[in-house]
Protein backbone atom coordinates (compact mmCIF):
# COMPACT_ATOMS: atom_id res chain seq x y z
CA UNK A 1 0.00 0.00 0.00
CA UNK A 2 1.41 3.79 -0.96
CA UNK A 3 -0.51 4.84 2.22
CA UNK A 4 -1.70 3.10 5.50
CA UNK A 5 -5.11 3.07 6.50
CA UNK A 6 -6.03 5.17 9.49
CA UNK A 7 -6.60 3.36 12.54
CA UNK A 8 -10.59 3.72 13.02
CA UNK A 9 -10.54 2.44 9.41
CA UNK A 10 -12.00 5.16 7.88
CA UNK A 11 -10.50 6.74 4.48
CA UNK A 12 -11.16 10.88 4.01
CA UNK A 13 -13.99 11.09 1.59
CA UNK A 14 -14.03 14.05 -1.43
CA UNK A 15 -16.72 16.37 -0.24
CA UNK A 16 -18.02 16.68 -3.65
CA UNK A 17 -18.49 13.76 -5.80
CA UNK A 18 -18.66 14.86 -9.72
CA UNK A 19 -20.13 10.74 -10.80
CA UNK A 20 -20.62 7.86 -8.74
CA UNK A 21 -21.36 4.56 -10.01
CA UNK A 22 -22.53 1.44 -8.00
CA UNK A 23 -23.35 -2.09 -8.42
CA UNK A 24 -23.13 -5.32 -7.28
CA UNK A 25 -21.66 -8.32 -9.61
CA UNK A 26 -21.77 -12.21 -8.50
CA UNK A 27 -18.90 -13.78 -7.43
CA UNK A 28 -17.35 -15.35 -10.26
CA UNK A 29 -15.12 -15.27 -13.03
CA UNK A 30 -18.40 -13.46 -15.46
CA UNK A 31 -19.23 -11.16 -12.42
CA UNK A 32 -15.53 -9.77 -12.72
CA UNK A 33 -15.65 -9.42 -16.42
CA UNK A 34 -18.46 -7.83 -16.29
CA UNK A 35 -17.62 -5.20 -14.04
CA UNK A 36 -14.56 -4.39 -15.95
CA UNK A 37 -16.44 -3.75 -19.03
CA UNK A 38 -19.07 -1.96 -17.44
CA UNK A 39 -16.58 0.67 -15.60
CA UNK A 40 -14.74 0.83 -19.05
CA UNK A 41 -18.26 2.05 -20.50
CA UNK A 42 -19.36 4.32 -17.63
CA UNK A 43 -16.01 5.98 -18.13
CA UNK A 44 -16.45 6.77 -21.34
CA UNK A 45 -19.95 8.43 -21.00
CA UNK A 46 -17.99 10.44 -18.52
CA UNK A 47 -16.25 11.85 -20.91
CA UNK A 48 -12.83 9.43 -21.00
CA UNK A 49 -13.07 7.57 -24.12
CA UNK A 50 -12.39 3.72 -24.45
CA UNK A 51 -8.45 4.33 -26.00
CA UNK A 52 -7.56 7.06 -23.39
CA UNK A 53 -4.85 6.19 -20.37
CA UNK A 54 -7.22 6.93 -17.80
CA UNK A 55 -9.81 4.68 -19.32
CA UNK A 56 -7.05 1.96 -19.86
CA UNK A 57 -5.72 2.14 -16.61
CA UNK A 58 -8.45 2.49 -14.14
CA UNK A 59 -10.10 -0.93 -16.45
CA UNK A 60 -7.05 -2.33 -15.62
CA UNK A 61 -7.30 -1.78 -12.16
CA UNK A 62 -10.65 -2.57 -11.95
CA UNK A 63 -9.86 -6.06 -13.38
CA UNK A 64 -7.14 -6.78 -10.73
CA UNK A 65 -9.03 -5.66 -8.18
CA UNK A 66 -12.51 -7.75 -9.43
CA UNK A 67 -10.25 -10.91 -10.07
CA UNK A 68 -9.54 -10.70 -6.18
CA UNK A 69 -12.55 -10.33 -4.92
CA UNK A 70 -13.62 -13.62 -6.86
CA UNK A 71 -10.48 -15.59 -6.47
CA UNK A 72 -9.67 -14.50 -2.96
CA UNK A 73 -13.22 -13.20 -1.35
CA UNK A 74 -15.47 -15.33 -2.50
CA UNK A 75 -18.19 -16.75 -0.19
CA UNK A 76 -20.69 -18.73 -2.05
CA UNK A 77 -24.24 -17.44 -2.53
CA UNK A 78 -22.71 -13.52 -1.49
CA UNK A 79 -21.81 -10.70 -4.29
CA UNK A 80 -19.10 -8.19 -4.41
CA UNK A 81 -19.59 -4.60 -4.77
CA UNK A 82 -17.91 -1.96 -6.85
CA UNK A 83 -18.12 1.34 -6.55
CA UNK A 84 -16.59 4.25 -9.15
CA UNK A 85 -16.47 7.67 -8.07
CA UNK A 86 -14.92 11.19 -9.74
CA UNK A 87 -14.51 13.73 -7.43
CA UNK A 88 -12.15 16.63 -7.86
CA UNK A 89 -10.03 15.24 -10.70
CA UNK A 90 -9.49 11.68 -8.75
CA UNK A 91 -11.08 8.45 -9.31
CA UNK A 92 -11.30 5.69 -6.96
CA UNK A 93 -12.26 2.25 -7.43
CA UNK A 94 -13.45 0.26 -4.37
CA UNK A 95 -14.50 -3.57 -4.46
CA UNK A 96 -15.64 -4.77 -1.63
CA UNK A 97 -15.92 -8.83 -0.79
CA UNK A 98 -17.51 -10.74 2.17
CA UNK A 99 -14.27 -12.69 3.30
CA UNK A 100 -12.91 -10.37 6.48
CA UNK A 101 -10.27 -12.74 7.42
CA UNK A 102 -8.36 -12.83 3.99
CA UNK A 103 -6.38 -9.51 3.74
CA UNK A 104 -4.17 -8.24 1.22
CA UNK A 105 -0.73 -8.00 2.26
CA UNK A 106 0.67 -4.93 3.40
CA UNK A 107 4.00 -5.14 2.09
CA UNK A 108 3.23 -6.69 -1.77
CA UNK A 109 5.91 -9.64 -1.84
CA UNK A 110 8.06 -10.29 -5.00
CA UNK A 111 6.26 -12.48 -6.92
CA UNK A 112 7.51 -16.08 -8.14
CA UNK A 113 9.22 -15.79 -11.96
CA UNK A 114 7.44 -18.87 -11.99
CA UNK A 115 3.80 -18.35 -11.18
CA UNK A 116 1.15 -17.42 -13.21
CA UNK A 117 -0.25 -15.25 -10.57
CA UNK A 118 0.33 -13.65 -7.82
CA UNK A 119 1.02 -9.89 -9.76
CA UNK A 120 -2.39 -8.28 -9.69
CA UNK A 121 -1.94 -6.32 -6.56
CA UNK A 122 1.68 -5.34 -8.05
CA UNK A 123 0.23 -3.50 -11.14
CA UNK A 124 -2.53 -1.90 -8.71
CA UNK A 125 0.49 -0.46 -6.82
CA UNK A 126 2.57 0.59 -9.64
CA UNK A 127 -0.93 2.30 -11.35
CA UNK A 128 -2.88 3.47 -8.98
CA UNK A 129 -1.74 7.12 -7.24
CA UNK A 130 -2.93 5.41 -3.54
CA UNK A 131 -4.38 1.97 -2.68
CA UNK A 132 -5.59 -0.15 0.60
CA UNK A 133 -7.54 -1.72 2.26
CA UNK A 134 -9.90 -1.03 4.57
CA UNK A 135 -13.24 -2.97 7.04
CA UNK A 136 -16.46 -2.74 4.75
CA UNK A 137 -18.95 -0.39 6.12
CA UNK A 138 -22.11 -1.72 7.93
CA UNK A 139 -21.46 -5.41 6.46
CA UNK A 140 -18.50 -8.30 7.20
CA UNK A 141 -16.23 -8.32 5.29
CA UNK A 142 -13.51 -5.78 3.56
CA UNK A 143 -13.43 -3.09 1.08
CA UNK A 144 -9.91 -2.62 -1.47
CA UNK A 145 -9.65 0.40 -2.92
CA UNK A 146 -7.50 2.50 -5.33
CA UNK A 147 -7.65 6.13 -6.38
CA UNK A 148 -6.12 7.52 -9.76
CA UNK A 149 -5.82 11.82 -10.06
CA UNK A 150 -6.41 12.49 -13.74
CA UNK A 151 -5.32 16.20 -14.07
CA UNK A 152 -7.60 18.32 -16.81
CA UNK A 153 -7.13 16.85 -20.23
CA UNK A 154 -8.28 13.21 -19.08
CA UNK A 155 -4.57 11.93 -19.00
CA UNK A 156 -3.38 10.16 -15.38
CA UNK A 157 0.56 10.94 -14.51
CA UNK A 158 2.60 9.94 -16.80
CA UNK A 159 4.93 6.61 -16.40
CA UNK A 160 7.40 5.33 -19.29
CA UNK A 161 5.21 2.94 -21.11
CA UNK A 162 6.86 -0.46 -22.20
CA UNK A 163 8.69 -0.12 -25.63
CA UNK A 164 6.27 -1.74 -28.59
CA UNK A 165 8.45 -3.70 -30.92
CA UNK A 166 7.34 -2.04 -34.55
CA UNK A 167 5.30 -4.99 -36.43
CA UNK A 168 3.96 -6.21 -33.23
CA UNK A 169 0.96 -8.35 -33.92
CA UNK A 170 -0.88 -6.00 -31.42
CA UNK A 171 -0.76 -3.20 -33.55
CA UNK A 172 -3.84 -2.05 -35.60
CA UNK A 173 -3.20 -1.91 -39.16
CA UNK A 174 -6.70 -1.24 -41.17
CA UNK A 175 -5.22 -2.66 -44.06
CA UNK A 176 -2.64 -5.60 -43.55
CA UNK A 177 -3.25 -8.55 -44.91
CA UNK A 178 -4.62 -10.90 -42.59
CA UNK A 179 -1.89 -13.69 -41.42
CA UNK A 180 -1.77 -17.07 -42.34
CA UNK A 181 -3.80 -19.62 -40.72
CA UNK A 182 -1.41 -21.78 -38.53
CA UNK A 183 -2.50 -25.57 -37.48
Amino acid sequence: MKSATPPNGHTSQHPTTDHAFTMCFTSTPRGARLARRLVSHRLNDWGHPYTTPANETLTLITAELTANAVRHGRVPGRDFHLRLTLAEGTFRIEVADTRAERQPPLTLPAPDPASESGRGLLLVAALADDWGVTPRQAAPGKTVWAELRVPTGGHPRTQPGAPRPSGSASTYRPNAEPLPATS
